[in-house]
């Protein structure tokens, strides 16, 4: 591919890019370039934002000449307290998240798994993170607190101050050119273009991906002014299971949470359902037919989730039907890898034990 074609590859994942200029300065300079993203093993489920969409993404980025150095934040999940403290735990669930995404298709052929708890047995590391700090003010990183999932007042344990220089440094050992993470990283992906240069590093390109919103009614407590913390409150949460799929939903528990989800008719802006054939559906099918009884004039078939959404705004399709249809192809999706995670040995081994540790955050 050239480099329009590197370039707008990555465009569909990255709902932000700062800069685009630089993105294509890098692409010009480098035919393989690192990008960085990583993951805090918490929980004991993938729900399909950690699992699918990503697995997605990523495969889309190698195809535009990433190489992904994907951090498993093991000491960053025990900085935030995740699994009660415990390292150990901590790092069996990353282990079980690892094996659910080659489940769900991930190319790790440039896919590099880097395992925080090695990357931070360095001197050098540390010295990057004191640098950090020193040219960090107290309450930038507090801000940088949502990184964590946290409003700025739950950042209460020193260990947490520590996390996001921790996550800056990560960035510059990883020898990364790009980093690529949902949007509510962004905060400390400009810590580091910002900070970089001057301890001697570099300027990160930032791709932020859309974040996959919840199946419940969106918030509707925050002002034009608090973006970037109302795309927090949107998205799915582990700690809420009717808010998202999970990777071993049943069939009906898949049918019984699309019922249950937002989506008022005709209406296109913050709709969840919307975003599940948007960022999920399409992506695998060319087409998808919409079925409906014979009396409402039965089954239509979109070759562009554009046309499905046009269709929809005018409501001509009703959300029932929607939400019927998106859950026979989430489930189609899903099937295969549910089977895996099940039935192979290894997965569900992981799975079986983290499923009896008790979950904290």
């Amino acid at each position: 591919m050239d480099v329009d074609e590197r370039l707008n590859l990555i465009k569909e994942v990255g709902e932000e890019i700062i800069t685009e200029k630089d993105l294509v300065e890098l692409l010009k300079e480098k035919q393989k370039f690192i990008a960085y993203d990583g993951f805090e093993p918490s929980g004991t489920d993938v729900h399909i934002a950690q699992g699918l969409l990503r697995a997605i993404n990523i495969n889309k980025m190698t195809s535009a000449g990433a190489y992904f150095k994907m951090l498993v934040a093991d000491w960053h999940a025990w900085a935030n307290n995740k699994m009660e403290g415990d390292l150990e735990k901590i790092k069996k669930v990353g282990m079980y998240f690892i094996e659910v995404w080659k489940a769900c298709g991930l190319e790790t052929e440039n896919v590099e798994f880097v395992w925080a708890s090695d990357l931070l047995n360095s001197k050098e590391y540390w010295k990057t993170v004191m640098r950090i700090a020193r040219n960090s003010t107290l309450n930038r990183i507090i801000r940088c607190g949502q990184i964590m999932g946290r409003e700025e007042q739950e950042v209460m344990q020193a260990s947490q101050i520590l996390y996001p220089c921790m996550q800056c440094a990560d960035i510059f050992h990883l020898k990364a050119d790009l980093t690529q993470l949902g949007k509510d990283q962004r905060k400390v992906n400009m810590l580091a273009r910002e900070i970089g240069e001057k301890i001697g590093f570099w300027k990160p390109v930032v791709v932020s991906h859309h974040m996959l919103m919840g199946l419940n009614q969106p918030p509707q407590d925050y002002t034009e002014e608090d973006k970037t913390e109302r795309t927090i409150a949107l998205k799915m949460s582990k700690s809420k299971p009717d808010s998202a799929i999970f990777m071993t939903d049943s069939e009906q528990d898949i049918l019984r949470k699309m019922k249950k989800a937002w989506c008022p008719e005709g209406i296109r802006e913050e709709n969840p359902v919307l975003e599940y054939y948007r960022y999920i559906i399409f992506e695998k099918y060319d087409k998808v037919e919409i079925k409906r009884p014979e009396k409402w004039g039965g089954n239509l078939t979109f070759n562009s989730y554009k046309d499905l959404e046009e269709c929809f705004s005018k409501k001509e399709v009703h959300p029932l039907d929607l939400k019927k249809t998106a859950a026979e192809y989430i489930n189609e999706m899903i099937n295969p890898i549910r089977d895996k995670i099940l039935n192979d040995s290894k997965i569900k081994d992981l799975r079986d034990t983290i499923r009896k540790y008790r979950v904290t955050r």
